[in-house]
């Protein structure tokens, strides 16, 4: 079987986390894969040191309007005989799905990492009758979404949910050491995500109000950039936290984020998979989220961590004051995320369960 991997975007996100793991991984266990990526993307770049074969391309959310492109991607898997693709973004599916369909391809398979509603159009009914032929999800609530609009979409019973995987093997192998280092009384908090309006980093700043009013020496460390970190950090300054938020970029170091931290705090609106949360559960890290989307999924309350009501950064800080003064709870939150993760959010699950569907 030879199995495509299909994403346009540029940025990289967990869809293209999920991309270059997955391909990598069956690539590795001797499984023929080619992935198609943008002309410029983070994705290619993390490809082209590997023996992976990959192919740029061009494709935007009007693609689908142009046929000489679905033509020509479909001369291309002709061409590169594929058996199976995997498509990640709603733009590839409208244009690299119909092309798929053009050129034979038996299975179709749409991955949706997004827990939000898929529109009731026509042309998205036509291509999930007439196109996709299976459809993973990253979570149950994204599995949800699905059909909320329309529950004659898709037929739920080809809609499986296979939850992203850690490659455990990465994080224990890569070289020790931090990012930041506090002083013995001082809490850090973590916040990995794109400076976008869905991960709600502005609540971040009012948490560092909250803390400095209640006399908690407390640092919070930002990872990631995005179009709105500039906007945070004025809103830091002119809370007058910004001593206490530190905004690093892009973290491509997991295991020195992690080993930086006590405590992981998740403010985003939305999830498909909080796959930071996993990240934080299994280097030990209590996680506190928003009560959205599938982040219950991940975290089980007074166990691995907290949820509070969207919003409620008042919340967020009367658990870290918790943690602060019981760090004995802390410690304890932060076993029994590693425990859950190891039982269920491995890349060798994943894979198992991906293996089966592909099987079938």
């Amino acid at each position: 079987m030879k199995i495509a991997f299909f994403n346009s975007t540029r940025v990289w996100g967990g869809g293209e986390k999920w991309h270059f793991e997955i391909s990598s991984a069956l690539y590795e266990k001797g499984l023929e894969t080619i992935v198609f990526t943008n002309i410029k993307s983070e994705l290619y770049n993390r490809l082209s040191p590997t023996s992976q074969k990959t192919i740029r391309i061009k494709v935007s959310n009007l693609s689908f309007l142009n046929p000489f492109k679905i033509i020509l991607l479909s001369k291309i898997f002709r061409k590169e005989k594929i058996d199976c693709i995997i498509l990640n973004l709603s733009a590839d599916l409208k244009v690299a799905g119909l092309a798929a369909r053009l050129a034979g391809i038996k299975r179709i398979i749409y991955r949706r990492g997004s827990a939000i509603p898929v529109r009731n159009s026509f042309l998205n009914r036509f291509i999930f009758k007439n196109v996709v032929t299976d459809i993973i999800a990253n979570s149950e609530e994204t599995k949800k979404t699905i059909l909320q609009n329309n529950i004659n979409l898709f037929p739920a019973e080809k809609i499986k949910v296979i939850y992203n995987g850690l490659d455990t093997g990465k994080y224990d192998n890569a070289k020790p050491g931090k990012l930041f280092t506090g002083k013995d009384e001082e809490l850090v908090i973590g916040n990995l995500g794109r400076f976008v309006r869905q991960k709600g980093q502005r609540y971040l700043v009012t948490l560092a109000e909250l803390l400095k009013k209640r006399n908690i020496p407390a640092h919070i460390l930002l990872g990631g950039e995005g179009p709105l970190k500039a906007d945070i950090e004025s809103l830091a300054e002119k809370a007058d936290v910004a001593d206490m938020m530190h905004f690093i970029g892009f973290v491509d170091d997991i295991k020195r984020f992690m080993s930086s931290i006590d405590i992981f705090v998740l403010t985003s609106l939305w999830e498909g998979f909080g796959y930071v949360i996993a990240e934080a559960m299994y280097f030990e890290k209590p996680v506190i989220a928003f009560d959205v989307s599938s982040n219950p999924e991940l975290i089980k309350e007074d166990e691995t961590g907290f949820l509070v009501k969207t919003g409620d950064v008042e919340s967020i800080a009367n658990r870290i004051e918790q943690l602060y003064k019981e760090r004995d709870i802390l410690v304890k939150l932060g076993k029994a995320g590693k425990k859950s993760v190891l039982e269920k959010f491995t890349l060798t699950k994943t894979l198992d369960e991906l293996y089966a569907l592909l099987s079938q």
